[in-house]
């Protein structure tokens, strides 16, 4: 696992051993990041489930404004903790570096978030494939108001899972596959 792309390009990332934790795939995140393209610079970006980090250190290395990472598992933040060093993103100017980190459930988050008036252009979702947690969180996040106008939600999830066309306001504009992974990119239908 590494950062594929801008300032952090090349860096390698640690994956954690002896849990069942999914990082996101390399292949994966460049198919993403090519996607994307320059719409993540200057972006305030949510990486929901974030795991090792891997895709908020990435939006990060491509000029992401602000990445707030959530996570609930103590061992995976430790993990992700490392990472963040390991790219040199932590000590006294950690808030410089544009990231927060939220040891909670990503439905508790994003209720925060919206208490603190939050708002993000781009969103990533990426629950453990075997739980059933999309309409729940992509619901949440269509209600909740932390969404800008224009933003985007991507949902990593197993090809044979049927995600719905719309979560309440947010609508699928389209879904890519890249081995047995699929992303679906959602927008706000009034936004």
């Amino acid at each position: 696992m590494r950062v594929i792309g801008g300032g952090l390009k090349g860096t390698r990332l640690n994956p954690l051993k002896g849990l069942t934790l999914r990082p996101t795939l390399d292949r994966v995140r460049e198919s993403l990041f090519n996607i994307v393209g320059g719409g993540i610079e200057g972006a305030r970006v949510l990486d929901l489930f974030a795991g090792t980090g891997a895709v908020g250190i990435e939006a990060l290395s491509r000029g992401a404004q602000r990445v707030v990472f959530v996570e609930s598992n103590p061992r995976v933040r430790d993990l992700l903790q490392n990472n963040l060093q390991k790219c040199r993103l932590t000590g006294p100017d950690a808030d410089a570096a544009g990231w927060t980190l939220l040891a909670t459930t990503a439905r508790q988050a994003i209720d925060r978030l919206a208490r603190q008036g939050e708002v993000f252009d781009w969103v990533y979702v990426d629950p453990p494939f075997d739980a059933d947690l999309y309409g729940e969180t992509l619901k949440a996040l269509a209600e909740s108001g932390i969404l800008a106008p224009e933003a985007e939600v991507v949902a990593e999830h197993f090809h044979k899972t049927a995600l719905a066309e719309n979560y309440v306001r947010l609508k699928k504009r389209e879904t890519r596959r890249t081995g047995d992974t699929c992303l679906s990119f959602f927008y706000l239908e009034d936004g």
